[in-house]
């Protein structure tokens, strides 16, 4: 029965053009269509994952959630009436909207549009980016993640894990608390925080190459002032990447190098060293908690945490040892 991946996202702004323009000329998506005051885009062989909707404001639309096939779907459609939660099965209209065989349609607590679907419609025409990058990590780990602002946390956790059954990959108190849910190998394509507020704190795309995520800020430094958040390197998913400011407000962080987790062993555990392992200064925050997220860096530098690049084959080359000292201790313990 469970959520496989993050397979879309819908939203509403009234920066149609800005959102074209940045969706495709800076993220490096592929404009599939734009009319009737709407814009789509292509990530991968999915015919679309981002639909903009021009409206009055800026908002979220809707978070497609994908399952393996229609008796998957059923069985989601069987559990939220066990856990007495109102859906309503998608239109024929709406499931060719959204280019899937069929879907239903529900709201979280706090009253986000959640679709959960299966069958989504796939493409033989290669994909061409917005600009020039080798593309997207998605596939069997989805388009990404997106993580929510939530008033309290305890109105909405029950809903993500006992009923949608998100789960846990781990969590930290400082800066601000945070939940990190998986749904695949991804380390997590959900997450929320608690900030008294319910609305999109930033949405996540992966690049498959390191260079296609540093050129992208190369482009971002051209306006520093739609950087929300510096270069860094994030703790839990190791992913490196930096965060802008879209045109509906919100931010997306653009990364590489996120790591896998098996479902099977892995276990939850709070993350006390802070959300990162370095850089990622948040221009968002207040500057009593920037600078409590630097303390907790350089807390994770003075204990000496560090953790292995995440690559994947073919995307890499192995160096030879540089450094005596470290080929000795590295043949020592092959020896021990």
């Amino acid at each position: 029965m469970g959520l496989e991946t993050l397979g879309y996202i819908g939203l509403r702004t009234a920066n149609l053009e800005d959102w074209t323009a940045y969706a495709s000329r800076f993220l490096g998506m592929q404009l599939v269509d734009k009319s009737r005051g709407t814009a789509t885009f292509r990530m991968d062989d999915k015919k679309q994952r981002l639909v903009v909707h021009e409206d009055a404001a800026d908002a979220p639309g809707f978070f497609g959630w994908e399952v393996g096939d229609a008796s998957a779907l059923d069985a989601y459609a069987a559990n939220l009436e066990r856990h007495k939660v109102s859906f309503a099965r998608g239109s024929r209209a709406l499931a060719e909207e959204r280019k899937v065989r069929d879907l239903i349609v529900l709201s979280d607590p706090a009253g986000n549009r959640l679709e959960i679907f299966h069958g989504a419609e796939t493409t033989t025409d290669p994909f061409k980016p917005g600009r020039a990058i080798s593309g997207f990590r998605t596939g069997p780990l989805g388009m990404g993640h997106v993580v929510m602002h939530f008033e309290r946390l305890a109105d909405v956790m029950p809903f993500y894990q006992n009923v949608l059954d998100f789960k846990l990959s781990d969590y930290w108190k400082r800066p601000f608390e945070g939940y990190f849910f998986h749904v695949n190998p991804r380390h997590h394509s959900f997450a929320m925080m608690e900030t008294g507020k319910n609305m999109v704190h930033h949405m996540m795309i992966e690049l498959y190459s390191f260079d296609d995520m540093g050129q992208g800020y190369d482009l971002a430094l051209s306006d520093p002032d739609k950087i929300a958040v510096t270069l860094g390197r994030h703790s839990g998913d190791y992913m490196t990447s930096f965060y802008t400011y879209n045109p509906s407000g919100f931010m997306v962080e653009y990364g590489w190098g996120g790591q896998c987790i098996d479902d099977s062993t892995w276990q939850p555990f709070e993350r006390k060293l802070g959300p990162s392992l370095w850089g990622h200064d948040r221009k968002w925050m207040t500057p009593e908690k920037r600078e409590e997220s630097r303390q907790l860096c350089i807390e994770s530098a003075k204990a000496g945490l560090r953790q292995p690049v995440q690559v994947i084959e073919g995307n890499f080359n192995q160096m030879q040892g540089v450094c005596p000292w470290l080929d000795s201790m590295r043949a020592q313990q092959k020896v021990s």
